[in-house]
């Protein structure tokens, strides 16, 4: 990691306010609501606090849960076991009922028996699930979950990873053998590859090799990362990250993710960290990763932002398109520019941090609920109109911002 940022003022009370979010507002209300009394996984949790327990379960959210309470576990020692008993929850979920014993991997989703819904292997589930059980095995050293995290990552090389245009495919059905059914969610398109995917893969195969050392997955991470490089990142009308492909990285869509940008920028900056603490030697790669978060640091500030500090949702070449604010943008905002100041010492970039994390204090954060609202609209009203406009869901979870909130603490020095 670049070096920590030297604590003022403004970077004093930003650290605090992350601290006390952290600790007095995302974690305790998954603690108090993620779960039944059984130790199952709900299948949501609506705006009103009301349990929306007819919902299917998603091994994405049981992955989420865990990544967040056992990297919790390893930045609060003073609340290390507590932080750990959540987490083994989500653990048991994962690798019990979500688990196929049959051909490996996890499913997509459960229904409220633990009946399995949809058994395909989306990639973007098996990365969530690598990314959990490597951060797990690390803060922990439970050895059999690496193994598993490291025979996944395994499964996923050999099954859905493209060894002639590079990156990884979106699907494959539950034996690992190709599909039909590609598209992530009902809003996505069916393409063979997207960077969303490959954002999470890459995002996975850093915290594995973290965990591991392993030269295999430093090869696999390495060789994604010059993929995202050469064929996810576009120059040109402005930096982004394109959104969805054909199998050769043709470009399906002109849209523009700005949270997405914002928190590739710091995903592909943390993957070259990984890489280098590993002992790879590359300083052409190390450039161009550098340059890509800062190029797309400084484009969703100038094209993705709000009068108000707000991350906008979506755009196209053109501009902004969808003006709502969702809540994970504003969270990868303030990780996005601290990660782009420690490495370029850019003002813009500090004072976009602190402006995300403005705005979330402000109108983001539910005072009375607990938790964050999950979308405002651009009047910054909480909408509640959208399937996803929950406290807990398929998508809405603790990852995003509990991440936030421990990026602060790791990269503003006390």
């Amino acid at each position: 990691m670049p070096e920590v940022i030297n604590s003022d003022r403004q970077l004093a009370v930003l650290r605090d306010l992350a601290q006390r979010e952290l600790a007095g507002g995302i974690l305790p209300f998954w603690e108090a609501h993620a779960f039944a009394e059984d130790g199952s996984l709900r299948g949501g949790v609506s705006g009103g606090l009301d349990y929306l327990d007819h919902l299917p379960r998603h091994s994405v959210l049981a992955a989420r849960i865990l990544w967040t309470f056992a990297a919790a576990a390893e930045a609060v020692p003073t609340h290390r076991e507590r932080h750990l008993s959540t987490a083994r929850r989500a653990l048991d979920v994962l690798t019990g009922p979500m688990w196929d014993v049959q051909h490996g991997g996890v499913y997509w989703s459960l229904d409220a028996s633990g009946a399995v819904v949809d058994d395909r292997k989306q990639v973007y589930a098996q990365a969530f699930a690598v990314y959990a059980l490597a951060c797990w095995a690390r803060v922990t050293g439970d050895d059999s979950a690496l193994e598993r995290a490291l025979w996944l990552a395994a499964a996923v090389d050999a099954s859905a990873r493209d060894r002639e245009y590079g990156g990884y495919i979106e699907a494959l059905a539950r034996d690992w053998t190709p599909t039909d059914r590609m598209a992530l969610s009902e809003v996505d398109p069916d393409v063979p590859k997207s960077m969303n995917t490959n954002l999470h893969v890459l995002e996975a195969l850093t915290e594995l090799l973290r965990a591991s050392s392993s030269p295999t997955v430093a090869e696999s991470l390495e060789t994604l990362l010059r993929t995202v490089l050469d064929s996810v990142m576009q120059a040109a009308p402005f930096p982004h990250c394109a959104l969805y492909f054909d199998e050769s990285w043709d470009s399906r869509s002109d849209g523009v993710s700005y949270g997405h940008d914002i928190e590739g920028s710091w995903l592909l900056w943390d993957a070259w960290e990984a890489l280098a603490a590993w002992g790879l030697d590359d300083a052409d790669l190390e450039w161009r990763t550098r340059e890509a978060a800062l190029d797309l640091a400084e484009a969703v500030r100038h094209r993705g932002v709000a009068a108000d500090g707000a991350v906008l949702y979506a755009g196209t070449h053109a501009g902004p398109t969808d003006l709502d604010r969702h809540w994970w943008p504003q969270a990868e905002g303030v990780v996005g520019w601290l990660n782009a100041f420690q490495l370029a010492g850019r003002a813009e970039d500090r004072a976009a941090a602190l402006r995300a994390w403005d705005y979330i204090e402000r109108h983001v954060i539910d005072r009375e609920g607990g938790e964050w609202f999950a979308r405002l609209d651009a009047s910054n009203t909480p909408r509640s109109d959208g399937g996803g406009d929950v406290k807990m869901g398929p998508w809405k979870c603790p990852y995003h911002n509990a991440r936030a909130c421990l990026e602060v603490l790791r990269r503003v020095a006390p």
